[in-house]
């Protein structure tokens, strides 16, 4: 397998875009795809909601007041996405590339701390919690789905976001889990040009994991 057999990742920046409608155009995306269709990366930012993965249980929303809570097919808990929130969605197939899903963790995680390393912050990922962490605050949430070998949903990346609701929820199941965003570590950026790091580190990433140099495209 070489470059040139394996579509370019696309890269879309999606803006600001509800949850929900997002989520179902992703399960379109990945039901309808052949072995020719090329990997999408989604680039987004979702208004207040909390998501319940597959197996969370709903004593981890400790009182989601007026944020909407939606009842998800990824895997994990509770999380929360808002403003100043990078959430990126690779819609990748993974048979194609020839790595799995714990590889394709790692590839999410990868990504935030090499990231986080250029902005001068060590991060770290945990065995027992995916995510990634500065010191024992979570920076990072991730959350996939893989369906006839090809995955959606994704990373979540804390920007320059209000934290204030995720004391109304244990984060990922973990009961006061501390969480941050870079804002939070004195790192000044805006969410648009932290989409773009993340398109760009990701890509490397992917590209790297997949043993093949993958050209991105961007809309």
């Amino acid at each position: 397998m070489n470059g040139s057999s394996t579509p370019a990742l696309h890269v879309t920046d999606l803006g600001r875009v509800d949850y929900e409608p997002t989520w179902r155009r992703m399960q379109r995306f990945t039901d309808g795809r052949n072995p020719g269709t090329a990997d999408e990366l989604w680039l987004v930012e979702h208004p207040p909601v909390f998501t319940l993965g597959q197996n969370g249980r709903r004593e981890h929303l400790l009182h989601p007041d007026d944020i909407p809570v939606i009842d998800v097919d990824r895997g994990g808990q509770v999380t929360y996405h808002g403003p100043g929130q990078v959430v990126a969605y690779p819609l990748v197939d993974l048979r194609r590339r020839r790595i799995g899903v714990r590889r394709m963790v790692s590839v999410l995680e990868e990504t935030v701390i090499s990231l986080l390393a250029d902005l001068g912050i060590s991060a770290r990922a945990r065995s027992d919690a995916p995510g990634v962490y500065v010191d024992d605050a979570k920076i990072a949430a991730l959350g996939l789905r893989v369906r006839r070998g090809c995955s959606y949903h994704g990373l979540a990346f804390n920007v320059d976001m209000d934290l204030e609701p995720f004391q109304r929820i244990n984060p990922c199941g973990y009961a006061g889990l501390p969480v941050v965003d870079l804002a939070s570590l004195g790192v000044s950026i805006t969410p648009e040009e932290a989409r773009r790091l993340v398109a760009e580190r990701l890509t490397d990433t992917l590209a790297e994991a997949s043993r093949i140099r993958v050209p991105a495209t961007h809309d």
